[in-house]
């Protein structure tokens, strides 16, 4: 699974990538009131442009990338200096509010996550083979603190054969990834596009208790 992934951003095969941020999380960020100045966990987060939205916005953005070619080509983007260093396995690129870890997000611990209290997920639960899916859901509940408030945005195609990535992500299946941590409110369902894909929009709320010692 890590070496496709890496392949795709190696190939320019990432036709996930959006050049510009996400109608979903413009529409629905607000209404989560998360204080500015809260920091954003964005998992699986490429070179996604909401990372740039949220930043002008006031929310310092810590995204986890596998790979090091999608977190240099974020980094281009701005005319802004770029400091670059190395911390407990990961690359780190800081820039601005926003810094960007290079590495597995399975492997992102609690204490690097310490001040995270909100996240944004628009293209990591959905990039995950089923068999990933539950562990994600656990480890990102586990880098939460109780209150800790998020957006997600899943995709459905109610033909879907586990061809992907991407993949469909069932409505019953958000709950049952994630009703055992955080409290699910479905806000909206998009669309269906041409090919059959339709986006659905989940905000969620970590339940106590908070972050445990397993979360590795």
């Amino acid at each position: 699974m890590k070496e496709a992934w890496l392949s795709r951003w190696r190939q320019g095969r990432i036709g996930f990538h959006r050049e510009w941020p996400h109608p979903a999380l413009i529409e629905y960020w607000p209404g989560l009131a998360i204080v500015p100045g809260t920091k954003v966990l964005v998992p699986l987060c490429g070179k996604s442009l909401d990372m740039r939205w949220l930043s002008s916005r006031g929310y310092p953005v810590l995204g986890v990338e596998l790979s090091l070619e999608a977190i240099d080509q974020f980094a281009r983007q701005a005319d802004a200096e770029t400091l670059r260093y190395r911390q407990d396995g990961f690359e780190v690129y800081r820039q601005g509010n926003i810094e960007l870890w290079g590495g597995d997000f399975f492997h992102f611990h609690i204490q690097q996550a310490a001040d995270v209290e909100a996240f944004y997920d628009r293209a990591a639960l959905i990039a995950l083979p089923e068999a990933a899916r539950h562990r994600y859901a656990f480890h990102l509940a586990q880098l939460l603190p109780p209150g800790a408030k998020g957006l997600l945005i899943s995709l459905i195609r109610p033909s879907d054969d586990e061809g992907g990535p991407p993949y469909s992500v069932s409505a019953g299946e958000v709950d049952w990834l994630f009703s055992a941590n955080f409290e699910l409110t479905h806000l909206a369902d998009g669309e269906p596009e041409e090919n059959g894909w339709q986006e659905s929009v989940w905000a969620l709320v970590r339940r106590g208790p908070g972050r445990s010692s397993s979360a590795r």
